[in-house]
């Protein structure tokens, strides 16, 4: 779930800003967490709360999404009009989207679930709240997927089989998506190609360069990415220390706790 957060942080600075390079420093000034960030955290807290527990998570998913959210209600790039809408309301209810926010906030599925069915079921949960859209629904379980994939031990071949069965055609390279992708918020345009930016991948911070050096969405893709290549290559410490110590503290001890269970 940290490498959400890293490759949110790191793409922070990029998303109205693309780069076309993988050539670029990790940390910069105006580098920061995102609302990508809050709402993983707050999914992760859910699956805390409820003992992954599909009947308990629903609720307390609400719950911490809200309540995060109102806490940070500005965070940098701010939040889209028809989630903050959701956010602040009463009566929240979802609103069939397909944006690409329900597979940038869905990694703590992938790493709490204790079978596959388990991560699907998971994510399809954490998706419905606000993107019960079939597509928004697809993105949030391939994601799930392939970190559940990840994590136990699966190949990178055997990874992007089960998408190409299940959810997406990955047929292009990183090279290739970098000539013509330009910004895109939806499931379809996004989580394509962020698996691709990990399949093609050598270590974590190399899967955090290829998803920046496409463009589009950057925070979000490379959000997507992070959390897969975590659950594959796991982090360099390095890394993980310098990217928590950008987040506030009651959010940090959200992340070490969670990373600490699962």
């Amino acid at each position: 779930m940290l490498g959400a957060i890293i490759g949110d942080i790191v793409g922070s600075i990029y998303e109205f800003n693309n780069i076309k390079t993988k050539d670029f420093p990790l940390w910069s000034h105006g580098t920061t967490y995102t609302d990508d960030s809050i709402m993983t955290i707050a999914v992760a807290n859910a699956l805390m709360l409820s003992n992954a527990s599909l009947t308990e998570f629903h609720k307390h998913l609400i719950e911490q999404m809200q309540s995060l959210g109102r806490k940070y209600p500005h965070p940098c790039g701010g939040y889209g009009a028809r989630f903050s809408g959701w956010l602040f309301s009463d009566e929240p209810q979802p609103y069939n989207s397909f944006g690409n926010g329900s597979a940038m906030r869905v990694s703590a599925c992938g790493f709490a679930a204790n079978t596959l069915n388990e991560a699907l079921a998971l994510a399809s949960q954490s998706a419905v709240v606000t993107h019960n859209h079939p597509e928004g629904v697809k993105g949030a379980q391939a994601t799930a997927a392939a970190i559940f994939y990840a994590r136990n031990g699966a190949s990178k071949e055997e990874i992007k089989e089960y998408i190409e069965q299940n959810f997406y055609t990955l047929n292009q390279s990183i090279d290739e998506i970098r000539m013509t992708y330009s910004f895109n918020e939806t499931c379809q345009e996004t989580v394509p190609q962020a698996i691709q930016a990990f399949l093609e991948s050598e270590s974590f911070e190399d899967s955090i360069r290829n998803a920046i050096s496409i463009g589009g969405d950057s925070d979000t893709l490379t959000a997507i990415t992070g959390a897969i290549a975590e659950a594959y290559y796991g982090i360099p410490e390095d890394i993980s220390s310098k990217a928590l110590s950008y987040l506030p503290q009651d959010l940090r001890d959200i992340v070490i706790a969670f990373e600490g269970r699962y």
